[in-house]
């Protein structure tokens, strides 16, 4: 074996390791959250050992136990903050981009985008379509007014190029006979600045969201914590008063994330935090 061709499957192996890395946490970026007041339920209750398991929807991802870690909690807490009547704008644990001055421009450019999404997720409108292609529904049996298929493939991409037909998740609503696409969420890492936000979605048009300050309660004491004072939304909000209560600080969780919804008929609607309801 020459030295040319070592260097070369080192190199290769390298990137390989490298790459996986970078996929776990472009998923923390791309994962949705959900709520914490039912991790709060599940963390209090001990299994029963006569319980039998809960029947499973075969359309639905694994629920692999349903044993809350943090990043559960985390992810749970931040879809509440998303969801309606929840969401603070300057809330301590959360950050959003200034709305700029609208231009035509911008307004063009967020019309191309709400265009090709369109298009893009038109054969999702059938659910099926989505999970065959490998979106996944984020804990679907916790009720929430809107569901994150996500595609964790998607959110890697998100990461190196924006496709506005091609988005990090899909959101849906819960109907009778099964889920209506509703809209979709682009994502960024959270080291993306407000330029390379812009660059993709107008800030004009849109406020990207990113949540910070989080506090956890100390491992041993996660199941009878108060989450008053813990979580996103627990009123720690600093590492200093984290630490003198023993908790462990996060200042960013998750990435970037905005919200597309391409079927109202306002850019208001369209690039709003949640869908407008009447």
């Amino acid at each position: 074996m020459s030295a040319r061709s070592g260097f070369f499957k080192i190199a290769a192996k390298a990137g390989m390791v490298f790459g996986a890395l970078f996929v776990v946490s472009v998923l923390l970026a791309a994962i949705p959250a959900h709520q914490q007041r039912a991790y709060q339920v599940v963390t209090t209750q001990e299994p029963s050992p006569s319980a039998a398991p809960a029947p499973q929807d075969p359309d639905h991802a694994a629920m692999p136990g349903m044993n809350m870690s943090d990043e559960k909690a985390n992810e749970r807490a931040a879809v509440n903050d998303m969801t309606p009547g929840h969401q603070d704008a300057h809330n301590q644990h959360m950050t959003m981009t200034a709305m700029r001055p609208r231009s035509p421009q911008d307004v063009q450019r967020a019309g191309g985008i709400v265009t090709q999404l369109r298009t893009g997720i038109e054969k999702y409108k059938d659910y099926h379509v989505a999970l065959n292609e490998g979106f996944r529904i984020f804990l679907p049996n916790v009720p929430q007014p809107e569901y994150h298929f996500t595609s964790y493939r998607n959110g890697f991409m998100e990461a190196f190029t924006f496709d506005p037909a091609r988005p990090t998740s899909l959101l849906y609503k819960k109907t009778s006979s099964g889920y209506e696409l509703v809209g979709a969420m682009f994502t960024m890492p959270k080291r993306a600045t407000e330029e390379q936000l812009n660059a993709r979605v107008p800030l004009s048009v849109a406020m990207w969201h990113l949540h910070t300050n989080l506090c956890m309660p100390p491992r041993a004491e996660v199941r009878a914590a108060d989450w008053t004072k813990f979580g996103l939304h627990g009123s720690i909000a600093t590492k200093d008063s984290c630490d003198t209560v023993g908790g462990r600080f996060s200042p960013v969780i998750f990435g970037w994330m905005v919200h597309v919804y391409p079927y109202e008929d306002s850019l208001d609607k369209i690039f709003a935090m949640h869908q407008h309801m009447e």
